[in-house]
């Protein structure tokens, strides 16, 4: 165990350039995804936070429920609808990082939508009335909302990161972990664990926690300087 340790630490001084492939296609993906997800997931947690409609309740409950559905079946999913005999065959996206993006972007929107509705509705409850008496354009309410929640909002955004950047299952089927091309550090410590390459696994591990790791410490420190800044 100490030697996979110290073998693992061995690769990430010396920049292995298997490990730097890989990790760049996670990020390259992940974030790309997380992009998208928040693209989309706020404006539509904004919409549900702030607007009366028939069906709201249903639209809230399928995106509570899509937060905990299994990343294999999203992952199939996407599989039948970019496969060749699918509806978007033609794109040529299977076993391709854009694949990856899509499926990975229907797993971080749900969760994203869903957790910024709530942070949003709480705002919206105290600030209602003077965006109404403001008579604002439904844009610039959504705007001016996200604004106030926008350090709220990080909790959302670090979610669907940690969702994108953890998936294994719907980029494994999707991508379907090709060496230098759509091979990521989940889907390899999962190879490489099952392969016996325990070196390789942990520094890709060691990797994962790190990117996590900053991304928390980054908005920690972030909120901490604002808070000071403006009370």
């Amino acid at each position: 165990m100490l030697n996979a340790f110290s073998d693992a630490f061995a690769l990430l001084a010396h920049l292995d350039g298997g490990v730097l492939g890989i990790v760049l296609v996670s990020l390259q993906v992940s974030m790309t995804a997380l992009f998208f997800g928040v693209l989309f997931g706020l404006p539509i947690g904004a919409l549900l936070a702030t607007e009366e409609f028939t069906g709201k309740k249903t639209v809230i409950v399928t995106l509570n429920t899509l937060m905990g559905v299994p990343t294999v079946i999203i992952g199939v999913i996407v599989y039948l609808l970019l496969s060749r005999t699918g509806p978007l065959g033609t794109w040529g996206w299977l076993f391709t990082p854009k694949g990856m993006i899509v499926a990975q972007t229907l797993l971080t929107t749900p969760l994203i939508a869903a957790l910024s509705r709530q942070i949003l509705e709480d705002s919206w409850k105290i600030h209602r009335d003077s965006f109404m008496s403001l008579r604002l354009p439904l844009l610039s309410r959504y705007q001016w909302l996200i604004w106030d929640c926008r350090f709220s909002l990080t909790i959302a955004v670090l979610a669907g990161l940690a969702r994108a950047i953890s998936e294994v299952g719907a980029v494994m089927i999707v991508g379907g972990n090709i060496q230098n091309s759509t091979r990521t550090m989940t889907t390899a410590i999962a190879l490489e664990t099952s392969k016996g390459d325990l070196p390789l696994a942990l520094a890709l591990g060691i990797v994962l926690l790190g990117i996590v790791l900053i991304a928390n410490l980054f908005t920690f420190i972030v909120r901490q300087m604002v808070e000071r800044r403006y009370g």
